[in-house]
């Protein structure tokens, strides 16, 4: 699996970001049996970068704490049935792997919500990450029932990986 990380500010966090998001993806992907080895890009930025993304991407002019922007179109959410015809669009031609999308996290955001949900910035990160993971393997939130599901399956790969609220 391949995880690239930019760093797009000056922010350095307490914590290795590259060794949470890997350990974060790995755990999401595991969680959801992806048969593939895939990559994922991990953008950190301000909230003055994320706010222009977040114009450009979807019409809104206001920083957000994370966006996602999924590569492979789900018939179903968590189910990799990749279509023959699509491997072109969805696979890394020099790897093999499966292009699973970008993230985009504000480092602002992560401290902002961290302090205000009392419990550590590593914490807000991971579960920011994980968030942006499910979206990626074709999960959303529009509904109440969707957003249900996509909380109980944050809890569950945080708590698995001892990234508690209490951290």
């Amino acid at each position: 699996m391949t995880f690239y990380v930019e760093n797009e500010t000056e922010k350095a966090f307490r914590f290795s970001v590259e060794d949470t998001v890997r350990l974060v993806c790995e755990a999401v992907l595991a969680e959801e049996a992806c048969p593939y080895e895939v990559q994922v890009n991990v953008v950190l930025t301000d909230n003055g970068g994320i706010r222009e993304t977040n114009r450009e991407a979807r019409g809104i002019d206001k920083p957000t704490d994370v966006l996602s922007f999924p590569n492979v179109d789900f018939e179903k959410e968590g189910v990799f049935d990749i279509d023959e015809d699509s491997e072109a669009d969805y696979f890394d031609p020099d790897t093999g792997e499966l292009i699973l999308g970008d993230i985009m996290i504000s480092v602002d955001k992560v401290e902002e919500q961290a302090e205000s949900y009392g419990h550590s910035v590593r914490r807000e990160f991971a579960f920011l990450v994980a968030h942006s993971m499910l979206h990626l393997c074709g999960y959303d939130h529009m509904q109440e029932q969707e957003a249900a599901v996509m909380e109980q399956k944050q809890e569950k790969i945080l708590e698995g990986l001892g990234i508690t609220r209490d951290e």
